[in-house]
């Protein structure tokens, strides 16, 4: 559990709201607008590592998540990245994709990856170079 300020940051799978989670993703979100909450559900389940940001004034309100989607070994995929609307500005997306990177298991591995829209946002990342050899690739669909 990680804490800033009023904030927590906490991976502990029981206390995701999934009604918030689904909510922005289905509604709000450019990457998974109209994504079921079955979808939602078995999404967070198969994922080993997800981190909730709550507002602990609030009554512990559930304002932001991510989750990795990884073998823990050589790769991982950030997934799903959000601050709603209201609690944005204050550094705490920042906050979480720091927490993301450092955490334990997931700093030693060769690979983590996002996608983004934004790129200024992810100061930490740099964008893979599309004129390499090898090019990330995704199947058809």
């Amino acid at each position: 559990m990680w804490r800033m300020n009023d904030f927590m940051i906490s991976t502990d799978k029981a206390l995701l709201d999934l009604d918030i989670i689904n909510g922005f993703i289905s509604t709000e979100s450019y990457w998974g607008l109209g994504r079921s909450r079955e979808a939602m559900e078995k999404a967070v389940y198969n994922s080993p590592y997800c981190f909730g940001v709550y507002h602990e004034s609030s009554g512990v309100k559930q304002i932001g998540f991510a989750r990795v989607i990884s073998d823990l070994v050589t790769f991982g995929f950030i997934a799903d990245l959000f601050i709603l609307r209201d609690f944005r500005g204050k550094g705490i997306g920042k906050w979480l994709i720091q927490t993301v990177v450092n955490h334990p298991e997931l700093k030693t591995l060769k690979w983590l990856t996002l996608f983004t829209k934004d790129p200024n946002f992810y100061s930490m990342f740099e964008i893979f170079d599309q004129t390499a050899q090898l090019k990330f690739m995704k199947r058809k669909i």
